[in-house]
């Protein structure tokens, strides 16, 4: 009795090669072979930086408020900000946004906290609140926490936005507490934004040098962009 061909014997391989041959194919060389991920594959740069992003984005809609949740950064300064912020936060510094009442100073601080959430950072984490709900928070039982873990977090936190620093009654507690939180900030070069309705500086009026002391307005001279924002009130034009 004959024995049984074997798979992968060599008459079964002899055969597949005379039929091979027989169509012109037993001399075709293997063609070159990608085996890199395109870019919406795990293991592709572009696919993680989408992830990254998608998740970015939905810490800033939770620390957004609703009215700013289309914000988008048009101003060149602050989309040059938010791209250095975005490749290298440390070397970013601050930026401030100052002018009067409704030129869209915090939609475009909002609009530059999205920018840098839509590039897909590595670490993503975001605080926003106005200057006097900050304060509020600072002081003895402003927060359950406890003043000193606010402060802290105020710090500490990766990307803080100020909005509407000025507007509040100026005190021992504030100066301090203000002085405490943008040199620790200065010191670690954490990126922070700051609207205000006064200037830096201005001979003809009241400042921030006015309003918060100059050891703090020197403090943010040396590591701010300071984009003046004009134009006419847009909450009074879309009333």
């Amino acid at each position: 009795m004959p024995e049984p061909q074997r798979l992968g014997g060599e008459n079964l391989t002899r055969r597949l090669q005379t039929q091979l041959d027989a169509r012109g194919l037993g001399q075709v060389a293997a063609g070159p072979f990608d085996d890199n991920p395109a870019p919406d594959e795990p293991g592709h740069p572009e696919y993680h930086r989408r992830r990254r992003a998608e998740w970015a984005l939905r810490r800033w809609t939770t620390a957004t408020p609703f009215r700013y949740q289309e914000a988008t950064a048009t101003h060149p300064d602050v989309i040059a900000w938010a791209d250095q912020v975005a490749a290298d936060p440390r070397k970013a510094g601050f930026l401030f946004l100052t002018g009067s009442f409704g030129t869209g100073k915090t939609h475009q601080a909002y609009g530059a906290l999205r920018q840098i959430a839509d590039a897909g950072p590595e670490k993503y984490e975001v605080l926003a609140l106005t200057a006097p709900d900050m304060y509020a928070l600072m002081r003895p039982g402003g927060s359950d926490n406890g003043p000193e873990f606010e402060v802290k977090r105020l710090m500490r936190i990766p990307l803080l936005l100020i909005d509407d620093l000025g507007t509040e009654k100026i005190s021992e507690f504030t100066e301090e507490a203000t002085y405490r939180l943008l040199n620790t900030r200065y010191n670690e070069c954490r990126p922070l934004i700051i609207t205000s309705n006064l200037p830096a500086s201005d001979p003809n009026g009241p400042d921030l040098v006015d309003k918060l002391g100059e050891r703090i307005t020197s403090r943010l001279s040396q590591m701010t962009t300071i984009v003046p924002m004009g134009g006419f009130d847009r909450r009074r034009g879309a009333a």
